[in-house]
């Protein structure tokens, strides 16, 4: 299963434009989700410090520039374990709106700076409380309740939403272009489209918007 309300499978650097342009999409289809507010104090202990909320988090690599704020958009690499070492999520390239995903999570990446490698200890208060969290596909118990989350963060590229809503603007006006031009041949600079993986995702994704476990 996935924490992210948006799960997106890793595509090819080239095509990172067309990937921010595909979640600008996906955010323009859903509804608002959930706002949690983070604490500015914190009591450290040693190199792991522990955050008002009861977060726990460690710097592993500093990273450079601003967090990212509530009105962001995240792109990150993550791996998901239990206490017991057992891995239950993990993705090399998922983006998804800060607010959207629990609230330790979300707490977390707002710490996180561009480039930076953080691990979380997310208690059951900011994850998925008491009750346990089924695999979809399997339905067998993949996140028994109660438990502390730890997750490996890299924080590698984020963007507000106004630029991401800017680039849906800009690819519906492309796609506008290209249907205007279908009957006398492709428009001179127009896209072809998103690739087809990401289209399917961003298919799949709509499906499910409203159902994910975050929330």
């Amino acid at each position: 299963m996935s924490i992210t309300a948006v799960p997106i499978a890793p595509i090819k650097k080239g095509s990172l434009t067309k990937y921010w342009i595909g979640i600008a999409l996906v955010l323009a289809a859903g509804g608002g989700l959930a706002y949690y507010g983070t604490s500015g104090v914190r009591t450290e202990y040693g190199d792991v410090v522990t955050t008002a909320s009861g977060l726990r988090y460690k710097i592993l690599k500093t990273g450079e520039g601003k967090p990212p704020t509530d009105n962001d958009v995240v792109l990150v690499k993550y791996t998901g374990s239990l206490k017991d070492g057992t891995v239950f999520d993990q993705n090399p390239q998922a983006a998804f709106p800060v607010t959207g995903v629990v609230p330790g999570f979300s707490e977390g990446l707002k710490i996180m700076q561009r480039g930076g490698q953080y691990r979380l200890w997310i208690p059951a208060s900011l994850g998925y409380g008491p009750d346990d969290q089924k695999n979809p596909q399997t339905g067998e118990v993949a996140i028994p309740g109660g438990s502390e989350l730890i997750f490996d963060v890299e924080m590698l590229e984020y963007k507000s939403r106004a630029e991401v809503e800017a680039m849906q603007r800009q690819m519906q006006e492309m796609q506008k272009q290209q249907q205007g031009g279908a009957a006398g041949g492709p428009v001179g600079g127009a896209p072809q489209g998103l690739p087809p993986e990401i289209q399917q995702q961003i298919d799949a994704q709509m499906r499910q918007q409203g159902q994910a476990p975050t929330q």
